[in-house]
Parts: structure tokens; sequence; C-alpha cells
């Protein structure tokens, strides 16, 4: 039986805090502050997400993803929509991310439904990726089983002898995703679990925001 125990496994937050008054009131904004000071720090991965979402029966699945666009209209990312994350939104179009960002003791949770972006986005993207980065995509069938990395492998050195010139074409299934939010929560860690937490919540005539219990 393998066995630990975390229960003394603590520290307290004392980075900062966050009320009301601190609060933008368009969320997009709030997040591009956030994200500004983030990208200010030495901090690795800064747009790295937990993005978590769930297939028809509901079943969760979460894994990290890197934020490469954000606006009023929505958070993207890309990925191989043969992968389990694409599987899982073709079947329940709903998902979630939450960024920490453990030197500000702030987490940052973004929800909504996600939709597919057009093919004109996706290869526009897909160029400006770095050659390795391309042949991966291209030769790889994402969350599928794979017999070994030798295998993987040698159909990257096909793709670059088949396309020498790292003009290899972005895979019909290779695309990205918008996620149009509904809600946001922003979390600032606080001294003795005394946390600040505020929702923003999307209305017929705005932006609701409430504070949370910690």
């Amino acid at each position: 039986m393998v066995e630990a125990d975390y229960h003394s496994t603590r520290r307290d937050y004392l980075s900062g805090s966050l009320s009301r008054a601190d609060l933008d009131p368009n969320p997009v904004i709030q997040f591009a502050k956030w994200m500004d000071l983030a990208l200010s720090y030495p901090i690795l991965d800064a747009t790295a997400a937990a993005l978590a979402t769930a297939n028809q029966q509901g079943r969760p699945s979460v894994r990290i993803v890197l934020l490469k666009h954000f606006d009023d209209s929505g958070f993207t990312w890309y990925t191989d929509k043969r992968s389990e994350k694409g599987r899982d939104l073709a079947e329940n179009p709903w998902a979630e991310l939450a960024f920490y960002w453990r030197e500000l003791d702030r987490q940052l949770r973004v929800a909504g439904q996600v939709e597919v972006l057009p093919d004109a986005l996706n290869d526009a993207y897909f160029l400006e990726r770095p050659p390795g980065s391309r042949y991966a995509a291209a030769a790889s069938v994402q969350s599928s089983v794979i017999e070994s990395r030798a295998v993987l492998e040698a159909r990257v050195a096909d793709l670059q002898e088949r396309f020498p010139e790292e003009n290899v074409p972005r895979p019909a299934d290779w695309g990205g995703y918008r996620l149009i939010p509904d809600r946001f929560e922003f979390w600032q860690g606080r001294e003795s679990r005394l946390h600040d937490r505020f929702r923003y919540s999307s209305r017929p005539d705005g932006w609701q925001i409430e504070r949370l219990n910690p």
C-alpha cells in the first residue's frame, strides 16, 4: 500500500488583497490587468491554464493548455480536435479555464461555451508556429495509442523528407477553439485562508459582480 500524509504542508498567502473598488466593470479588462502583471513577473508559462471539459456522460477531464489570444469575443487555444478534449467538446461544448499564478497568490477562472475557430484563423496561426511544432502536429494523432516513440519520430522524419522546405500543411483536424465567457472568478489568496473572491456573471444588462465567501 502507498500512503502519504500532507496535513502539515501549508503556507499562508501574503501577496496582497482584492477589493470591489479594485475591479474593472469589464471582466476582460480585469483579466488583461492580471495577465499583464503575471507576464511582468518571473512566472514560467504565465499563459498556461487548466482546461476542464466533460463528455456527454458528464465524465470530466482536465489538462494544461496555453492561451494564445483573448479579446471581448473570447479566449483561444489550439489543439488536435481528435484529442480527448476535442472529443469532449464535440459532445459537450462547455468548458472552463483556470489560471494559477503562485508567485502572486492568484487564481482566475473563466467559464463558458466553446466554439470552433474558422480555418482561416487556424491556417494563419499554424504558419506562425516553429517548424518543429508544425511537423509534430502533423505527425501526431493526439491522445491515441502509439506503439513507441520510435514510430512517432519516424513519422516526423517522413514528413521532413516529404516537405523539406518546412511547408508541411496543417492537418485538417488541427485547429483552434474559443471559449465565450459567461462567468469569471478572480481569487486573491489572503492570510489565514480569508481569501478575496469575486465572481462576474453575465446578465442581459451587463456583468454582475458579487463577492464570494472564501
